[in-house]
């Protein structure tokens, strides 16, 4: 039976101090801890234990180098959330506007143009719920004016109210005789539509991490993308192994592959160095991180 009761922030810190953490007056400890919880901060500070059963501290580990792993989280968190929205744009501008031209604007209601039948009516359900709360008043106008279509309103209008993970099912789940699955591919630098899907998938997921505010650092992601051989642009030549897939880095690196064709003038390299440099005691291969990749020809 669990049996263990809340303790004070006076009580947390003294049982940090009990088990090895160094906690000193200018580390604000009470303050965190009364906007961080004990248990999130624990993410943190779990690797710094080299007793994981009586959660006993390595030697000279330290709170302040907790907060600091933390502030490091939160800022890549936000950095990969402003990398992703212009992914997310992007993705659904091409969507929208391809099918719409291929088959017509209805064409996500039209269910012999996917593969999987079940996943479509969940997707569509919800859709649905999403139209139903929606405030935009693009969204009410266009009910109001077409009381007796009982159609969805058009992909332009309807797929601006969905999520990011649901536009990657939708794309994932089309035939593969939907040509404009291809063309979106190519456009993306992903050849065809054999390799997109995985990686829309995996950014969809780690939007998700970032939108929840979950840990990024030192996870282990599930999944894993499939990556082109040869890439028709700049990639990177240190290519992790398979088992490497579940860190952060070739993640990170899909992310810039794509967004190299969406912004070509982006910073992201120069932001993802600062983040390291401005926290000095994260470990980069916690992210999976290869030896001087920002030295590679996708980050340069």
């Amino acid at each position: 039976m669990f049996d263990k009761t809340a303790l004070t922030i006076e009580d947390q810190i003294e049982k940090l101090k009990n088990r090895g953490l160094e906690i000193y007056p200018e580390d604000n400890a009470a303050h965190y801890l009364s906007h961080i919880s004990y248990y999130r901060l624990g993410e943190y500070w779990h690797s710094m234990q080299e007793d994981k059963q009586d959660h006993i501290f390595k030697p000279h580990s330290r709170f302040k180098d907790v907060i600091s792993l933390y502030m490091f989280d939160r800022e890549l968190r936000l950095l990969l959330f402003d990398v992703i929205e212009k992914i997310e744009i992007s993705l659904r501008t091409k969507i929208i506007y391809h099918l719409s031209h291929e088959i017509d604007p209805w064409w996500f209601q039209n269910f012999n143009l996917f593969i999987d039948s079940k996943a479509l009516v969940k997707t569509l359900s919800n859709l649905d719920d999403e139209l139903a709360r929606s405030k935009d008043i693009t969204i009410k106008n266009h009910f109001k004016k077409h009381k007796d279509d009982l159609r969805f309103p058009p992909a332009w209008k309807s797929l601006e109210q969905t999520s990011f993970g649901a536009l990657s099912k939708l794309y994932g789940n089309l035939k593969h005789t939907v040509n404009s699955k291809d063309v979106i591919a190519q456009e993306y630098g992903a050849v065809n539509h054999t390799f997109l899907p995985s990686w829309l998938q995996s950014i969809a997921q780690i939007r998700n991490y970032c939108a929840h505010h979950s840990r990024l650092w030192n996870r282990n992601l599930p999944g894993a993308p499939k990556l082109l051989s040869k890439p028709p642009f700049p990639w990177i030549e240190n290519v992790p192994k398979h088992h490497e897939f579940q860190r952060l880095y070739i993640h990170l690196c899909l992310m810039k592959y794509l967004l190299n064709i969406i912004q070509p003038s982006n910073k992201f390299t120069q932001r993802l160095q600062e983040l390291f440099d401005n926290h000095e005691n994260v470990d980069p291969n916690a992210l999976g991180m290869k030896e001087n990749w920002f030295n590679e020809p996708l980050w340069k």
